[in-house]
């Protein structure tokens, strides 16, 4: 599994600086023709977008961000440590469980085997 670092997503073409100076309306019609276009093509940015537009303060968006990202990196190390306790313990129960069946198997063998001698 790769480590999520970051919550937005930089494989997309929008980019948070052309996001704020949209808002902010000091895009070029270009980028805002751009950033339209996206809009109209997905949901999510559509969405995001109109999210962002409830902020006043472009700081605050960024602070946001930064909030997100920390708890993101907190919840996936919080799960990724959970994950490796249980296959600890899930490999002891297997130890034991494996060595059980051999200790029975072995036993029914000489069991078998004093058996058919006599």
């Amino acid at each position: 599994m790769t480590e999520l670092k970051d919550i937005l997503n930089h494989d997309e073409e929008l980019d948070s600086e052309e996001l704020v100076r949209y808002l902010q309306g000091n895009a070029t019609d270009e980028e805002r023709f751009a950033i339209e276009k996206q809009m109209a093509g997905s949901d999510f940015i559509n969405e995001a977008v109109e999210g962002l537009q409830n902020f006043k303060d472009p700081a605050q968006v960024a602070e946001y961000v930064k909030q997100l990202n920390q708890q993101l990196q907190k919840q996936t190390a919080r799960k990724l440590s959970k994950k490796r306790k249980r296959k600890l313990k899930d490999q002891n129960w297997l130890t034991i469980a494996i060595l059980a069946i051999l200790a029975l198997c072995i036993a029914g063998f000489f069991l078998v085997h004093f058996y058919s001698r006599k």
